[in-house]
């Protein structure tokens, strides 16, 4: 199956983003794209809440999913949107960390919201609260496709190994790891924890990436890592997109998992426990 995964570096501005996603995309189809996936917050990269306000939409009236949803179905292609930061009802103003998934018809199979929350103190000057301007999930989510069983997981969930061992109980074949990682972090743990998450649960690894410094109009830049991978279920890194901006095609083999799964079946070992 030829899979693309697109590697951005948007701004605050979702009106200046949406052209470059979906020419990325466009090109990712005419390679030869089945599956193309983006990252985390494919709309809007903002560090300022109130900024947000002014820009961000409900999911209902958000122009970037339904202009994505339409190309899906023009193009005849599964589309992960790894995720849109969308305004919600909350009482508390706070917004939502949504990953989507799209079928050739472009209607929403699935949607996730992103549960653990990027709550710490990278350095002195690097410290995110999330969970200020966000709201966490509450449920884990798998999307039924042509390809197989994907769960869908957000950035920092990947160092939450139970998420994706239950993910893989629970049938799927593949996990998607839409991110915006620190570039701190990500040069200490990114290629690491992705391995680590495909060996533990023989499934095929998918990780777009934001990446670079992204241009913003009222508040501090910020930096992602880059660095999109596709590790196999045997954890080896099948792609490695770097630091550019682009669509990095790769070709995935779904029979891999079985294999990886039949030489180490750890899933099933697994045993119950008491303690400690």
């Amino acid at each position: 199956m030829k899979t693309a995964l697109i590697q951005l570096n948007v701004t605050d501005d979702p009106a200046e983003n949406l052209p470059v996603t979906l020419a990325f995309i466009r090109q990712a189809a005419r390679d030869g794209a089945e599956f193309v996936l983006t990252p985390e917050v494919t709309n809007c990269l903002s560090t300022s809440r109130a900024h947000q306000q002014d820009v961000l939409h409900l999911e209902a009236d958000d122009p970037t999913l339904a202009a994505l949803c339409a190309e899906a179905e023009a193009l005849g292609i599964w589309l992960l949107i790894g995720s849109l930061a969308l305004k919600t009802t909350d009482a508390d103003g706070r917004f939502a960390n949504r990953s989507f998934m799209i079928d050739p018809q472009g209607e929403v199979v699935a949607r996730y919201d992103k549960i653990h929350m990027f709550d710490v103190q990278v350095t002195p000057e690097e410290t995110f609260r999330e969970s200020d301007g966000y709201r966490p999930g509450a449920r884990a989510v798998t999307a039924a496709t042509d390809f197989g069983t994907v769960g869908m997981t957000v950035c920092y969930d990947l160092r939450f190994a139970a998420l994706h061992l239950a993910l893989a109980r629970a049938g799927a074949r593949m996990l998607t790891v839409p991110a915006a990682f620190s570039p701190v972090t990500g040069a200490a743990h990114w290629h690491t924890l992705l391995r680590a998450r495909a060996i533990e649960t023989g499934c095929f690894v998918l990780a777009p990436a934001q990446t670079g410094t992204h241009a913003s109009t009222r508040h501090k830049t910020r930096s992602t890592y880059g660095h999109s991978l596709v590790v196999t279920p045997w954890g080896e890194v099948q792609l490695d997109a770097g630091r550019a901006a682009g669509v990095y095609m790769t070709d995935i083999d779904m029979g891999q998992v079985d294999a990886a799964r039949g030489k180490v079946p750890s899933l099933e070992n697994a045993r119950p426990f008491d303690g400690p």
